[in-house]
């Protein structure tokens, strides 16, 4: 890929260029190897659950399961989306070189390759326990459907935080066999999360998906956003408040809230909708956040 080329592309080289054959490269690209921030983003609700649910003790074979599905999950949720949205991505710069429109891949391998990842979800699916397995199954109508939203709302995202964040409810399934309030608070403070996130990250594309007829939420608040982000990070913190509510917090799991909300508040404060860059940095900056509420739970006993 020459320099020209790989300023207007989200591919960028990674570990797995020098570790995995070559001919493997476009595949680990649909499943987005060269991105991890996806999987930590679909991953942290769940560790959340997990977590909350054990009052600050992690079940560590949980830990390490949705681990797996998420890498598997993600990856499959990417390469679907891929082949749907294949011709789209050719019109956009950030996007047509990746292995679908740059014809590294057919459509059929790319199906192939999805149906390898779902078979190492179910794997992941049949060593929880029944109810989790129940609530996982239910998320698959809001995958499945998800790539399709840009093509009749502006608000895709809102569809995105409704699939992204359905961890949090397999989580505290697996660790208790039901879904209680304070998952579904955690539920909720996952939707407005990735409702934030992922509108910055569209600004990286309105212009491109302006002239493709693309929609998202990004063209639908031009330059409401920062307003519209803090509002929805003021609601992440609310819930995720809620939910931890009737537990006693002790000053270090409360002194990581702090620093949780500080850290949504850098980000409506230094975003720069028009500058692509700048966009992209404070949506991988998410990856900060997740982990700061996550030593919060962990520390909910000190």
């Amino acid at each position: 890929m020459d320099d020209d080329q790989d300023k207007f592309t989200d591919i960028r080289a990674s570990w797995f260029d020098r570790l995995i054959p070559r001919r493997w490269h476009p595949y680990a690209r649909l499943a987005r190897l060269d991105r991890p921030i996806g999987t930590w983003l679909l991953l942290l609700p769940g560790w959340w659950a997990i977590t909350l649910a054990g009052f600050g003790v992690p079940n560590f074979t949980l830990v390490a399961l949705f681990v797996i599905g998420a890498l598997a999950m993600r990856g499959a949720g990417c390469t679907y989306n891929d082949i749907v949205d294949r011709d789209l991505d050719a019109l956009v710069a950030r996007t047509r070189v990746r292995p679908l429109p740059a014809g590294e891949v057919t459509v059929r391998q790319a199906w192939g390759f999805l149906a390898a990842q779902l078979l190492v979800g179910l794997a992941v699916l049949l060593y929880l326990r029944q109810s989790a397995q129940i609530v996982a199954v239910a998320s698959l109508a809001l995958i499945f459907t998800y790539p399709f939203m840009k093509r009749i709302t502006y608000w895709p995202q809102a569809w995105l935080g409704l699939t992204f964040n359905w961890a949090a409810l397999v989580g505290w399934a697996a660790m208790r066999g039901r879904v209680d309030r304070p998952a579904i608070l955690l539920y909720a403070a996952g939707f407005f999360w990735t409702l934030g996130y992922d509108t910055i990250y569209a600004h990286q594309d309105k212009e491109d998906d302006a002239l493709a007829g693309v929609k998202s939420s990004a063209l639908a608040l031009g330059d409401k956003t920062r307003a519209f982000v803090g509002a929805c990070y003021l609601a992440t913190m609310i819930f995720i408040l809620l939910a931890v509510k009737p537990l006693p917090l002790g000053w270090p799991s409360r002194l990581f809230f702090v620093a949780a909300a500080l850290q949504l508040t850098w980000q409506v404060l230094t975003v720069r909708i028009d500058q692509p860059a700048n966009c992209l940095a404070r949506f991988k900056s998410n990856r900060d956040f997740g982990l700061l509420v996550l030593a919060a739970l962990l520390l909910l006993r000190f």
